[in-house]
């Protein structure tokens, strides 16, 4: 409340403060703009006169306005000692949400403080709602299908699925990119007992290390240059459901340290506020990164890795459940030939052959992408190999199974061993990171093998 009359404030501290967690007075307007940097507040309590014998109530709306300009969201109810309609005419229409004539009963300033209150609460969910709902819609309007597989392989994941969902626990989804690991990611929360609330997906991989803290936390109006309005972060946005980090692997170590810190105490300062959220959310973050590998490189904080994965789980590539291959391709010919309107297109025996001996390096994206794009520029029924341009490693497994390669000279572990890092060093020019990814190592071990065999 703001008042230049200390009696004022201090019988109204004495009637709100029983009823509310905060109540804060303050005789100097001036201070307004820093009492808005450092807290939110609901409702305001604004006089309209604070000038020892100022009436025109001049003060109190440009206070006003500038309460509108500042903090939007806050309600202000207007105190004054003159029932002067014009002004409270004038207050209203400068957005004022109701106006009090002192001396005020003390059922009426409460009632008219608590409904004000209750209004506020009520709006600020609103628009947490719709930027929930808009969230979902994007979401919404990027396709994905269901997770379609019958291999021995997902048949292990879909069981782990059904363990976790309906736990709180972490997951972390290792997989290669277009794998499906948003997909898995979906499909346990919606499993869940959190399946009526948000998900809401972050590509971590996506977003600027400048706009991190704002992305994931959210931020006060004013605390950067585009902080046109108070906004939720990702953390309080998915409040009650499932938040889902996909590229956490992507995330720099500063970033990681805030990170951890979020996830660790559950609670999240917006930008610009000096006041924590506790926010409720269900963990799932996913990557295609060699986690252990960058723990062992330095890359990535143990701490953190430990607190993601307290079940993990790997999706095997498309190649190694080329059962699922005939399935996809029908299923996203069919999706397509529909969106497209092309529903007398169909595959010769030639493509269809093509598609099943494709190592499809790329996964499923890259088969989903290829089958689109054939459907797109197809202008006959029958679509032929040449339709499908595949830019990965053209030679599938029925190829690679053609030409088998020469028998080394030797089949002892260690020379194998020996000549597998030679060649990895010599295949990336001396780069030891990416060699020591080729070959499933962390450099540490790669260093002490190079060590061991005198390269």
């Amino acid at each position: 409340m703001l008042d230049d009359d200390r009696d004022v404030l201090h019988t109204a501290r004495l009637i709100l403060k029983p009823h509310f967690a905060h109540v804060q007075t303050e005789s100097d307007p001036g201070r307004i703009p820093d009492l808005l940097r450092e807290a939110h507040y609901d409702v305001v309590l604004l006089d309209m006169n604070f000038t020892p014998g100022a009436t025109d109530g001049k003060e109190g709306l440009y206070w006003l306005r500038k309460l509108r300009e500042l903090a939007p969201e806050t309600q202000v109810v207007m105190n004054t000692a003159y029932g002067d309609i014009a002004i409270a005419v004038e207050a209203m229409k400068e957005g004022a949400i109701d106006f009090l004539v002192k001396p005020w009963e003390k059922e009426k300033l409460l009632t008219t403080v608590r409904n004000v209150y209750e209004l506020s609460r009520a709006r600020r969910e609103v628009a947490q709602l719709k930027s929930r709902e808009q969230m979902w819609q994007q979401d919404l309007d990027r396709p994905f299908a269901e997770i379609i597989s019958q291999s021995p392989a997902m048949e292990l994941v879909f069981e782990a699925i059904r363990k976790v969902a309906d736990t709180n626990a972490n997951v972390l989804i290792l997989g290669e990119n277009g794998t499906g690991k948003e997909l898995v990611a979906r499909a346990i929360h919606r499993q869940s007992g959190r399946a009526a609330a948000p998900f809401i997906k972050v590509d971590l991989g996506a977003i600027s290390e400048t706009l991190f803290e704002s992305e994931l936390f959210g931020h006060r109006k004013g605390a950067f240059t585009d902080a046109k309005e108070d906004r939720p972060g990702r953390f309080e946005l998915a409040h009650g459901g499932t938040l889902f980090l996909d590229e956490i692997g992507n995330v720099s170590l500063p970033l990681q340290a805030k990170l951890l810190t979020a996830l660790q105490s559950r609670q999240v300062t917006r930008v610009g506020a000096n006041h924590p959220t506790s926010v409720d959310i269900r963990l799932i973050c996913a990557t295609n990164q060699p986690l252990y590998e960058r723990v062992e490189e330095g890359a990535f904080r143990q701490d953190l890795l430990y607190r993601i994965n307290t079940v993990e789980l790997s999706l095997p590539p498309l190649r190694e459940r080329p059962e699922d291959v005939p399935l996809l391709v029908a299923h996203y010919l069919d999706l397509y030939r529909r969106k497209y309107q092309k529903a007398e297109v169909q595959l010769d025996a030639a493509a269809h052959e093509k598609l099943l001996h494709y190592a499809w390096p790329g996964n499923i994206r890259e088969l989903q992408h290829a089958v689109e794009r054939a459907v797109i520029m197809s202008e006959q029924r029958l679509l032929h190999p040449a339709d499908f341009l595949l830019t990965g490693t053209a030679a599938g497994s029925a190829t690679r199974r053609a030409r088998r390669p020469e028998p080394p000279p030797s089949y002892h572990l260690e020379t194998l061993e020996r000549e597998a890092i030679q060649k990895a060093i010599e295949k990336h020019r001396g780069n030891l990171s990416q060699a020591a990814a080729e070959l499933g190592l962390g450099r540490t071990t790669l260093y002490r093998k190079m060590e061991k065999y005198g390269l």
